[in-house]
């Protein structure tokens, strides 16, 4: 019984999967469902916003999910693509542990904002590791996530990594 995958595409191996690849590997960790640790790798494969948001609802269905790794930099994810992606996370109820690299995905402030809100319903998450580098999600979207980040009542440990001019104040 397998409880933990990784799965990575290193730049010789990338296939530009688009989001019906997305779509596929999502269907099949669905199925998945003793999967309690899992590390997904697919930076730069176009993935879009259906993709990703694709990609969140089959990983929903994985119900032992507790520690997640989704490195999904430069994938043109979009505002549509963070908010589903974070939306379909919230479904994660044994979720603890999440890093979520989002590095440059054309995410502006509805996204950040959504994406903020969504992972404030993840009840049992302690450990949020969130990089929205080279995105544009603005002062409003940076004031918007951290407000809603401040809502994880079970949040001990917050790394986030974002590039603003302003220093941004929130209480967790």
């Amino acid at each position: 019984m397998h409880q933990s995958l990784k799965f990575d595409t290193q730049p010789s191996q990338q296939q530009n999967w688009c989001n019906e690849g997305a779509s596929g590997l999502g269907s099949a960790l669905a199925k998945c469902i003793n999967l309690s640790n899992l590390t997904l790798d697919l930076w730069s494969n176009q993935i879009g916003e259906d993709g990703a948001s694709g990609l969140g609802s089959d990983l929903a269905k994985c119900i032992n999910l507790s520690n997640l790794t989704l490195i999904l930099w430069s994938n043109q994810i979009g505002d549509e693509g963070a908010s589903g992606l974070g939306s379909a996370l919230a479904k994660c109820i044994n979720l603890s542990n999440l890093t979520l690299n989002l590095w440059s995905n054309q995410i502006g402030a509805m996204g950040a904002s959504g994406l903020g809100s969504a992972l404030a319903k993840c009840i049992n998450l302690s450990n949020l590791t969130l990089n929205l580098l080279s995105n544009q999600i603005g002062d409003e979207g940076a004031s918007a996530l951290g407000s809603a980040l401040a809502k994880c009542i079970n949040l001990s440990n917050l790394t986030l990594y974002l590039e603003q001019k302003q220093f941004i104040c929130f209480e967790l």
